[in-house]
């Protein structure tokens, strides 16, 4: 399943795509190229069918940040920044722009391959998922497969938003902590840092579902527990 899957590489360093190309086609994927953001989205407009994108930040004519908030009005397929950008802050702007994932050059073959194959796995298997539904005091949110709707209206989110809210909704009722949430979506130990990631996702996610996101009722803070869906 994954190995059929189309990839797009958004990179200004030519090497940089070569190498991707040969190492993502020796597994079985099929590759797109494109030089910057704004090839990107020229690249996606014509193939509606791509099923994850890699999307470097330093990039001229449109950085990477800027694509993926414009990738994001349009497609929902996972982002994984690849990128020399390795501060708290670049991080946070790459999951605030609608960002996946997120990785620092040099990466060995094996955790990019790893990465790849984790969010592909993810996006393919939750798109056919059971739906996942509650009543709350907000209105009703549901997840069907990876579409998540409130009140019956489809709510655009990313993949890493769509696996919080399923992994809240499983557990609805009980609060979850913050290491179990991130240990859970993203399959990797948690780490002190990774509090902020798991934050700036709830966070997103409340500017698109909740009625005022700074007084949340839907996704609720439980103090020194985690968060929780009633």
């Amino acid at each position: 399943m994954e190995s059929s899957s189309k990839i797009l590489i958004v990179d200004d360093e030519p090497d940089i795509r070569n190498i991707l190309n040969i190492l993502l086609c020796a597994d079985g994927f099929t590759v797109l190229e494109a030089a910057n953001g704004k090839q990107a989205l020229e690249v996606l407009q014509k193939n509606a069918s791509i099923d994850l994108i890699l999307l470097d930040i330093m990039m001229p004519e449109m950085d990477g940040v800027t694509a993926c908030q414009e990738i994001r009005k349009y497609s929902m397929a996972p982002i994984l920044f690849l990128t020399a950008k390795s501060q708290e802050t670049d991080k946070m702007s790459a999951y605030h722009s609608g960002g996946d994932d997120y990785l620092t050059k040099p990466f060995s073959q094996a955790e990019l391959l790893l990465k790849v194959k984790s969010l592909l796995r993810r996006y393919q298997v939750y798109r056919g998922k059971h739906e996942l539904e509650a009543f709350t005091n907000a209105g009703v949110v549901s997840l069907d497969g990876r579409s998540v709707y409130k009140d019956g209206q489809t709510v655009e989110v990313t993949e890493k938003e769509a696996e919080i809210i399923r992994y809240l909704l499983e557990h609805r009722g009980t609060p979850v902590s913050v290491e179990s949430i991130y240990e859970d979506v993203w399959q990797e130990k948690y780490l002190p840092s990774s509090t902020n990631t798991v934050m700036v996702h709830i966070l997103n996610l409340r500017k698109k579902l909740e009625l005022d996101p700074a007084n949340p009722t839907l996704i609720r803070t439980v103090w020194g527990k985690g968060y929780q869906i009633d």
